[in-house]
């Protein structure tokens, strides 16, 4: 059955479904980056700090996400954690134009990829949005890539992909990413 299963999902019949989870600290731009995949009648014209988190549900192609989107205020991300263990994939979003903050973002990452949930899962796909690129004191992506030491990571697959959330671009060139990585994972 479970071929059958997996047939139908590669020949598109069957649609796939994944839990993601987005994080990065507070105004990155995460519920900005998530409303731009909301259908055009549940977009938000305001966005507001995130309290918690949000759960937005968006597609891509023949896979559905579930995206939890986790509050970035320094009091919130300890919620992080308790999202993992059911996790496929992370977007960590950056505001590149932050160049004082990358330190913190630094840390971050480096606690969730050390956590056992995460570490015990090294197919787990990570895509880093560069937020924010269209602005004067924005970061390459080279430089927050760099800066974040996302060179050392061996055994996961990841890309950073820069973004303005506000306008949307790059956003689906690195969700259609995060889509394929996902789509091989069940091959």
């Amino acid at each position: 059955m479970a071929f059958f299963t997996k047939l139908l999902t590669l020949l598109g019949f069957k649609k796939r479904e994944a839990n993601i989870l987005v994080v990065g600290l507070d105004n990155s731009g995460k519920t900005t980056i998530m409303n731009h995949f909301k259908p055009p009648e549940e977009k938000t014209s305001e966005i507001v700090p995130t309290v918690g988190f949000n759960v937005e549900k968006f597609k891509i192609k023949n896979l559905t996400f579930t995206a939890f989107d986790m509050s970035g205020q320094g009091r919130y991300r300890n919620l992080w954690e308790h999202y993992y263990k059911g996790v496929e994939g992370i977007i960590f979003v950056i505001d590149s134009s932050d160049s004082l903050r990358l330190v913190v973002a630094k840390d971050e990452l480096e606690m969730m990829l050390k956590h056992t949930d995460i570490a015990s899962k090294p197919s787990i796909p990570i895509l880093f949005f560069a937020n924010k690129m269209d602005l004067k004191e924005s970061l390459s992506s080279v430089k927050i890539s760099q800066t974040l030491g996302l060179d050392q990571f061996k055994n996961k697959a990841w890309h950073i992909q820069a973004s303005n959330a506000m306008t949307g671009e790059g956003l689906m060139d690195g969700v259609e990413w995060l889509s394929e990585q996902l789509m091989q994972q069940n091959k």
